[in-house]
């Protein structure tokens, strides 16, 4: 379970974030949306540690490991799709080749591509990051604008991907600007001046 509370957070004078709370429970999929630049990211960034916040506290379960696709993801640029995913697994010591492989086949990458992924279209390293995200078995998946430069029959495979993590009781948070209709999230959020509320408020 992840458990946000009355996050804030301001970068110089701009306050990003303002009271942002949010309890999201396994299985539950989840939607933020907001213009460019409304705190999307941030909050991700501060769930994962990569940010503090100035006040508010983030609560994990004990055993909750996330994933997390942010903004551009950073990748070897100089090598290949598979040797950068087994860099990243191994960094927790979680390399799983078969689940990797599986995952690079379902996107339509081809495992033994030996083609440096600096030659990748922003699509072709948006499926590599979404891999990246997923593929240690992690229970808390937050997923920053995951389908741009996605063409459409790889969105319905990330769509009917989130179908499976939800039936396999993962948490997913999906923050992006995209209506896809193949998605049929448990809620919907939106932030708007650093306030998170139900879209419908």
């Amino acid at each position: 379970m992840l458990e946000i509370k009355q996050l804030k957070k301001s970068f110089g004078r701009k306050q990003v974030l303002q009271d942002v709370t949010l309890s999201a429970q396994a299985g539950e999929l989840i939607h933020i949306s907001g213009i460019n630049g409304s705190g999307k990211s941030t909050i991700f960034k501060i769930v994962t540690g990569l940010l503090k916040p100035d006040s508010g506290t983030v609560k994990l379960g004990q055993n909750d490991v996330i994933g997390a696709l942010i903004e551009n993801p950073g990748f070897l640029e100089y090598e290949s799709a598979m040797t950068n995913l087994q860099f990243l697994a191994n960094l927790n010591h979680n390399f799983n080749e078969a689940k990797v492989s599986e995952l690079l086949q379902y996107f339509e990458l081809d495992p033994a591509d030996n083609q440096a992924i600096a030659k990748y279209s922003v699509g072709m390293r948006q499926k590599v990051g979404i891999i990246q995200a997923v593929m240690e078995d992690q229970n808390i998946i937050l997923l920053d604008e995951p389908t741009r430069g996605i063409d459409q029959a790889s969105i319905r495979q990330f769509a009917n991907l989130l179908i499976k993590l939800k039936q396999e009781n993962k948490t997913v948070i999906v923050a992006s600007h995209d209506r896809i209709a193949e998605i049929k999230y448990d809620r919907r959020l939106n932030l708007q001046g650093g306030v998170l509320s139900d879209e419908d408020e």
